[in-house]
């Protein structure tokens, strides 16, 4: 594997939901009354990366149908989300349908989230010393940041995405090393997966006691120095403690190989992908993808493009590699 190796794992329902949510006030429905807002959004991510960092591997992971070992384990478990949206459940098999006419693989494996795929194959690839994204809105990635993986972060607002290696997952939390993020959830909760964490104790009190003791196991051995209150949160939340940790912690042992033949990333099936199209009445996406020359002619007539959802913004200085040093990134990492 040579070292300008190039892979992209997506974290697929990350991706849709984000993309639902940023037209959910003016939603796009064609003309048989179909919301298209998630699908339309999805394909205009992809095709940005796509085109913007050229991988030359790529998969997208899903979650599969049934529980999970963190459902069964914890019945909480994400239980204060509300039901998908009906638009978001009939997406999902065109997607897929429109992911396998880019010859794209799909990463799907019973019993284990999109998460723990994406953390198992980013090991492997990282070992490997493939240069790796992880492309997810989602903070807890960043207990998988290593010298080759790296977290590939969508904005909001414009078509900039975000890069987070190790410095900056480390500068996001206050924290020693990414593998820390783990402790961090496991003692401040994480309200978005309803991890319940320790009672009473936040984001900077997590920081101070991390920073302090390293981590859960070594905070609980040592938690007779503590005083006053936080000792007994600390100590009455023992178990408590130790289980968010588990259920903060991504897998990277999941049953899955990398296969890294089957990543390659090969040229969509046009003939497949114009059908499906055509059949949303992606007119806008269609020419832009398929009619190269009156892209390129309107590009330049016009000097205008649309933003990652179809918005129309002022086009910036073409860049054709959007991964800038790690060292120069402005970050706002924020849990979408």
């Amino acid at each position: 594997m040579n070292n300008e190796s190039k892979l992209f794992l997506l974290d697929a329902y990350a991706l849709i939901y984000r993309a639902y949510y940023a037209f959910i006030k003016s939603p796009r429905i064609n003309s048989k009354g179909f919301n298209t807002s998630a699908i339309l959004g999805f394909v205009n991510t992809l095709e940005e990366v796509l085109r913007k960092e050229r991988p030359t591997h790529i998969g997208v992971a899903f979650d599969p149908s049934g529980p999970t070992f963190r459902h069964k384990a914890y019945e909480q478990y994400k239980a204060q989300r509300e039901e998908t949206p009906e638009a978001i459940r009939l997406s999902v098999p065109i997607i897929k349908n429109i992911i396998n006419a880019y010859r794209i693989p799909i990463l799907e494996v019973e019993n284990y989230e999109a998460d723990d795929v994406i953390g198992t194959l980013a090991l492997q690839a990282g070992n490997k010393e493939i240069t790796t994204y992880m492309m997810t809105p989602d903070k807890d990635y960043g207990q998988l940041v290593t010298n080759n993986v790296f977290i590939y972060r969508p904005k909001y607002g414009d078509k900039e995405f975000e890069v987070m290696g190790i410095e900056q997952v480390k500068a996001k939390f206050n924290i020693q090393s990414p593998q820390q993020v783990i402790d961090m959830l496991g003692l401040m909760g994480d309200a978005s997966d309803n991890i319940p964490g320790c009672p009473g104790v936040g984001e900077k009190t997590a920081q101070k006691l991390i920073a302090e003791y390293g981590s859960i196991e070594n905070l609980l051995e040592h938690s007779g120095e503590l005083q006053g209150a936080l000792k007994n949160k600390i100590e009455d939340n023992r178990d408590m403690i130790t289980f968010s940790k588990f259920l903060a912690t991504i897998k990277t042992d999941v049953p899955i190989i990398l296969n890294l033949d089957e990543l390659i990333y090969e040229k969509p099936d046009e003939e497949v992908l114009r059908s499906i199209f055509e059949e949303l009445e992606f007119k806008t996406l269609i020419n832009r993808i398929f009619n190269k020359e009156d892209q390129l002619y309107t590009k330049q007539k016009n000097n205008i493009q649309g933003d990652l959802f179809g918005f129309p913004t002022i086009e910036k200085k073409e860049n054709n590699d959007n991964l800038k040093p790690l060292s120069s990134l402005d970050y706002d990492y924020q849990l979408v």
